[in-house]
């Protein structure tokens, strides 16, 4: 734990967060802690530090890993914060990084605030172009799908009460994909008189799955692969079975409005239709046991590459944890349709990604995995896989990219070709990154001033002072 034996910890702030992640007030989690509730108040405001015996029932309380409590998530706000300070509005102020780390470190929600309220600002900034696209009647916003990454990450991306529903439930229909394929129509139809049948593409008009209410039949296209089929059959079948975990989770999430809502529903939708495919226990062992091998985890649950690293992520039982990973799905173009980050991951949140990295050759390995080990700024090295998906009907071709600290090599199989110092350099977008030796800059540092010399021209396109 890196901590020298005479240095007190005060960690009032994380507290505070754990506190309000569990849904709990003070007086609960002194109860739970078997401590009275002024102490935990002094603990939270960093007026008593916390000790050892504190620490151990916190993580014996909570099922905490001890490490990452007492590093804290400190670095990852500082890394939003970043990028939020080097916005246009304020980047003139010069705020220091050392200020910015003290509040990411000491102030977590005045950080998430910052966040938030940048977010409401992007959305404004980009309202006079949406006016103007779609006509004032229909302005849409990005803040809903902003709200549901948020919420996801915030709950590491589990809902505990689905998942395990959901596992008893693919217990019940059988193991393996051969057996959800033939039990799953036949549970819908025995249970919730709901026909499965497989359609023509021109029947379905251009969709990949439809429900008719009125006569209580699922419709599915034959552009869809097997895992395509299997998925949309669990999705349905989620719907019908989970009602009530769907249910709780949606009401725990409490979305802010009708349109944050829906994507919700969806999302938990196919989280409980991952979890009757890859039931928890069965994809855990597979995962753990094959070192995150993604062909075989595909193989063996007829999943597509999407739906394993997707399912991967959400692996965070207590007592029963996978690998902390880090997912991107990001288009031909480089938007990114879907991003799950774990702390210190270099995922930019609000700007584009490092050119340096450059996953997107893995569009060019026809469908083979590229594995890369990458070194951020702060010297965090983590190791990373992107595989493209195949272009199919109603759907273009994407990259999946997963990722994990360098620490937890020996349990993924992505890097061991790749040698040690073979280390890409890269941060997480070049306004934030303070790299002097980056010879792929497309812009300057905003926080750091430019430093041309009329006498000589550097071999890097934006000399900038280091302070």
């Amino acid at each position: 734990m890196d901590q020298t034996p005479d240095r007190k910890l005060y960690l009032g702030p994380r507290l505070r967060v754990l506190r309000r992640q569990l849904g709990l007030n003070q007086t609960q989690m002194a109860d739970e802690l078997g401590i009275s509730p002024s102490y935990l108040n002094h603990l939270e405001r960093n007026q008593r530090p916390v000790t050892a015996q504190m620490l151990l029932r916190l993580t014996g309380t909570y099922d905490l890993d001890l490490r990452e409590f007492v590093a804290g998530a400190g670095d990852a706000s500082a890394q939003d914060l970043q990028e939020i300070l080097s916005d246009r509005l304020v980047r003139d102020i010069g705020i220091p990084r050392h200020e910015v780390m003290e509040v990411a470190e000491n102030h977590p929600g005045l950080a998430e605030a910052i966040t938030r309220l940048y977010r409401a600002l992007g959305d404004l900034r980009r309202m006079p172009e949406r006016i103007d696209q779609l006509g004032p009647a229909s302005v849409d916003s990005a803040a809903p799908l902003d709200w549901l990454r948020a919420t996801l990450e915030q709950r590491r991306n589990h809902f505990p009460a689905l998942d395990e529903a959901a596992e008893t439930l693919s217990l019940e229909l059988g193991t393996g994909p051969e057996a959800l394929l033939a039990a799953i129509p036949a549970r819908l139809q025995e249970r919730h008189n709901i026909s499965v049948r497989v359609m023509p593409e021109a029947t379905l008009v251009g969709a990949l799955r439809h429900y008719d209410f009125h006569r209580r039949r699922l419709m599915l296209s034959e552009g869809l692969p097997l895992s395509g089929r299997l998925f949309a059959m669990a999705y349905q079948l989620a719907t019908e079975a989970l009602a009530d975990p769907l249910a709780e989770a949606f009401r725990a999430c409490a979305p802010p409005d009708a349109e944050s809502g829906a994507l919700l529903k969806v999302a938990l939708a196919n989280y409980g239709a991952a979890a009757i495919t890859m039931p928890y226990a069965r994809f855990l062992e597979a995962a753990e046991g094959n070192r995150c091998d993604l062909a075989l985890l595909q193989n063996r649950f007829g999943a597509s590459l999407e739906q394993v690293a997707h399912r991967l992520t959400t692996l965070d039982r207590p007592n029963q944890r996978g690998l902390p990973l880090f997912l991107l799905k990001v288009d031909v173009t480089g938007n990114v349709a879907k991003r799950f980050a774990v702390d210190q991951a270099p995922l930019p949140r609000f700007a584009g990604g490092c050119a340096r990295w450059n996953p997107q050759r893995a569009f060019h390995s026809a469908g083979a995995p590229v594995a890369a080990r990458i070194e951020h700024v702060n010297g965090a090295r983590f190791l990373t896989v992107a595989q493209a998906t195949p272009a199919r009907q109603g759907q273009a071709p994407a990259l999946i990219i997963l990722g994990c600290q360098e620490k937890y090599a020996s349990r993924v199989g992505w890097g061991d070709n790749i040698p040690l110092p073979d280390a890409i350099p890269v941060g997480v977008a070049c306004n934030v990154c303070t790299r002097q030796d980056c010879h792929a800059r497309s812009q300057p540092p905003v926080m750091r001033a430019l430093d041309f010399q009329p006498y000589q021209k550097l071999s890097v396109p934006y000399p900038f002072r280091v302070t």
